[in-house]
């Protein structure tokens, strides 16, 4: 059969702008014209924006080489397969935390375990290696844990059994050479979590009340272990002592180490990403969901969120309100109103004597570096607040070179006797309750879970704060600029109210961040694109999630239902489904070789 002439290119890009993109991709295997027309970087780039619903002010990604490969990094190279499902645990797998190296993880769960997995399996599947119960030293369960920088210690955090409303916590330091418990660190409150400052050195809390509203953190630099050459060398020191108002305590502590920013693993462009995102809520765009790995049933899919939501209520009015007689409830006004008062009049007190016992901070220490000039910076991280106990702020406080390590006074410097509390550097209002915090690899950009106040709201009282929104907002703060740049990613929700509200840690990879959620599913967005790209379904609450930094291919996710589950990119397991083709052309070269060899030598 004869062939006429083939259509214009212009007119088959034309025809391609039409089709999806796997059908552009099988049609560009009919012919070498349609090939290279299939592989138009104009149309990849339609293809792109359409797809993605991305708004077109937000330009392509610096390090991108082409809009067809940016496509295919963002369809094919996301952990949104389910490749695995380990059950070790028994109880709710609360926290992940994988090596610097990527070849080990660990997981803390109410079972009051804490478990070592090794990722560097031949078959590639992931496995058991070690196991520690922390129940003879009276944990209630295990909660975070964390390796150092050269992954040969393990820090685990853990809470304490004791009454009702007890927070005190511990802090274990284990060997991964032979599991051996080296130290054991108070911490209060637990949720302080603790973290690792450098290598052998690791910062705690401790927590001490002054008044009814009114407390004192303390933040301890402990030695990991204790050096039989070194019982008279200091092994714990103070780093900070802060004063804390209404009812608000100090947790979650976190280092960055902030190197000077010259090469940062991402930059983002705020203004057109703030542009395109008020362009997006004008039209009231929605961004897909594209590897919704749940039940493909939409009917299904909205019968359980339903039940999401009435959930969500039921645990919201877990407190019915009294029904009392009208004098009845006028005493109980009454009581309330000056028990209000008091707190006030308390928190008065307290600003009065801290303005006056606190060390002056000092601006040029979270300054902005000139560029060029910058020295490396370490901040000590953490949530707080300043008008109610629930943490609604983000301190920076920046730990000098002199305070790394223990040696020296027990106390730090040298203090005046009018100054009892460090002031903060820095401070970044979320204005909600904060429920998670994580860095990105090059600890430039912190990522925060928020559950916002209502908008304008005004807190009279500092044990009643706002209601909080059902929606997680995930913010952006930028450790260069020591600003919050005004971009929240959201997709994700939580249910519990302010009083039980509790922590959903996430994370972040070069190129995307992930985090857990209430409705049973973990999530994960694109960084610079600001687009949500995957859901990963759980039977319970996801309550946190781990990218591997080996490989940001591989993601793990923990759960209210026991499980840990393992999550690599479709490409991954596409390359660990190929069967391996044996080099069959060196193998016959290497034949024909030997049969030469052998007639030079004379053998038949």
């Amino acid at each position: 059969m004869a062939s006429g002439p083939g259509l214009p290119d212009s007119l088959v890009l034309e025809i391609f702008l039409h089709l999806p993109h796997k059908a552009v991709l099988s049609a560009g295997f009919t012919c070498r014209q349609w090939f290279a027309v299939s592989r138009d970087e104009f149309l990849w780039k339609e293809l792109f924006y359409n797809y993605y619903c991305i708004p077109r002010l937000v330009p392509r990604h610096p390090a991108a080489e082409s809009w067809y490969r940016e496509f295919k990094r963002l369809y094919d190279c996301i952990p949104c397969v389910e490749v695995q499902t380990l059950k070790e645990h028994h109880d709710q797998v609360l926290h992940l935390a994988f090596s610097h190296r990527g070849h080990r993880f660990s997981s803390c769960s109410k079972d009051c375990t804490v478990k070592v997995w090794d990722t560097e399996q031949s078959d590639g599947t992931i496995s058991l290696v070690h196991s520690s119960s922390m129940r003879q030293f009276n944990w209630g369960y295990t909660q975070f844990s964390q390796f150092n920088a050269d992954d040969t210690l393990l820090l685990v955090s853990g809470v304490y059994l004791g009454p009702h409303h007890s927070s005190s916590g511990e802090i274990a330091v284990i060997s991964l050479e032979n599991y051996t418990l080296l130290s054991r660190v108070r911490n209060k409150p637990y949720d302080v979590f603790g973290c690792w400052l450098n290598e052998t050195h690791l910062i705690s809390g401790n927590l001490h009340w002054i008044g009814n509203m009114t407390s004192c953190s303390v933040l301890w630099l402990n030695k990991a272990f204790q050096d039989i050459e070194s019982e008279n060398v200091n092994v714990v020191k103070r780093l900070f002592k802060i004063q804390n108002i209404n009812a608000s305590t100090i947790r979650t502590v976190m280092v960055a180490h902030c190197r000077r920013h010259d090469s940062p693993d991402l930059l983002l462009d705020y203004e057109a990403q703030s542009k395109a995102q008020a362009q997006a809520q004008r039209t009231q765009q929605h961004q897909p969901l594209f590897f919704d790995l749940g039940n493909t049933d939409s009917e299904e899919e909205e019968d359980e969120d339903e039940g999401d939501e009435e959930r969500g209520e039921k645990r919201v009015s877990a407190h019915p309100p009294s029904f009392n007689p009208p004098r009845i409830q006028h005493v109980i006004h009454g009581r309330q109103s000056i028990a209000a008062r008091e707190r006030e009049l308390e928190t008065k007190v307290a600003r009065l004597m801290g303005s006056r016992r606190t060390k002056a901070p000092d601006p040029n220490l979270v300054s902005p570096s000139a560029p060029g000039e910058g020295e490396d910076k370490t901040y000590l991280l953490f949530t707080t607040g300043s008008l109610t106990y629930s943490p609604h702020q983000i301190g920076i406080k920046r730990i000098m070179p002199d305070q790394m390590t223990t040696c020296g006074p027990v106390l730090g410097e040298e203090r005046s006797t009018d100054e009892f509390f460090d002031s903060l550097d820095h401070v970044i209002d979320i204005h909600g309750h904060i429920i998670g915090m994580g860095l990105s690899p090059d600890h430039r950009y912190l990522y925060v879970n928020s559950r916002a106040w209502p908008a304008g709201c005004v807190i009279s009282d500092p044990m009643s704060p706002p209601p909080i929104a059902e929606e997680i907002d995930l913010h952006v703060i930028d450790l260069k600029s020591l600003r919050e740049e005004r971009r929240s990613l959201r997709a994700h929700r939580a249910f519990t109210p302010n009083d039980e509200c509790f922590f959903i840690f996430l994370d972040v990879s070069r190129d995307f961040v992930a985090s857990g959620a209430e409705d049973k599913h973990g999530y994960i967005w694109d960084r610079h694109y600001n687009i949500c790209l995957a859901r990963l379904k759980h039977d319970d609450v996801v309550n946190s999630v781990a990218f591997s930094p080996a490989d940001q291919e591989l993601l793990l996710s923990a759960s209210d239902d026991s499980t840990i589950k393992v999550w690599r990119s479709p490409r991954m397991v596409r390359l660990a489904e190929a069967p391996q083709h044996p080099p069959r052309a060196r193998k016959l070269l290497s034949s024909l070789l030997g049969r030469r060899s052998a007639n030079l030598n004379g053998k038949p």
